[in-house]
């Protein structure tokens, strides 16, 4: 991948009673991100979300949270986007991943949605456009697909989070290296943990 990333979006509901749920591993990742950096995450009414500027190195990546709850993360993303002529493929979508097991975090470039609502609606306001990179954080299949909207919902029991926790840690150590474009070593390494 040639691309370096300029905008990390992290997904998840708004609210307090949303706060530290499975479905937030996205937005736990972002708000950790932008913490390390010291940087706040201010309401940005123009981009339906939470936004913020970082530098990792000499890159320039600017942070989004929509609080546009999940199904319509979309509006959020296009709407940054669309302001700093950023392309999909210099974007990286954190998200939950109900196919990974906790504490396992996983690179991805472009694919479909899997039945995630955000993904669904990034890629009908991308218009269509799928080649964006995603970062998947494992929170694990409650085993049956009626109980999923529930499980997505519910807190993770501590030991669950706490390997949550320890793949975000470890997501976050590659994002050095796709900054810098080296999507390959960044996979391998995080691939690898």
């Amino acid at each position: 991948m040639d691309n370096i990333i300029k905008l990390i979006v992290g997904l998840g509901n708004p609210g307090n009673e949303y706060a530290n749920t499975r479905h937030n591993a996205g937005a736990d990742l972002v708000n950790k991100l932008a913490r390390q950096h010291s940087t706040q995450l201010t309401p940005d009414s123009k981009f339906y979300g939470l936004s913020g500027r970082i530098f990792i190195g000499t890159a320039d990546i600017r942070l989004l949270i929509p609080t546009t709850f999940m199904n319509l993360s979309g509006k959020s993303l296009s709407a940054i986007a669309q302001f700093y002529k950023i392309p999909p493929e210099s974007i990286l979508v954190a998200h939950d991943e109900l196919d990974l097991p906790p504490g396992v975090a996983r690179l991805k470039m472009g694919g479909g949605h899997g039945g995630h609502n955000g993904l669904k609606d990034i890629i009908k306001s991308l218009g269509n456009i799928k080649d964006f990179a995603r970062l998947r954080i494992g929170i694990d299949h409650p085993g049956n697909a009626k109980l999923v909207s529930n499980y997505v919902l519910k807190k993770a029991p501590a030991n669950e989070y706490q390997l949550i926790e320890e793949s975000i840690d470890n997501a976050l150590r590659i994002l050095p290296l796709l900054v810098d474009g080296e999507w390959n070593k960044a996979m391998k390494e995080l691939h690898t943990q």
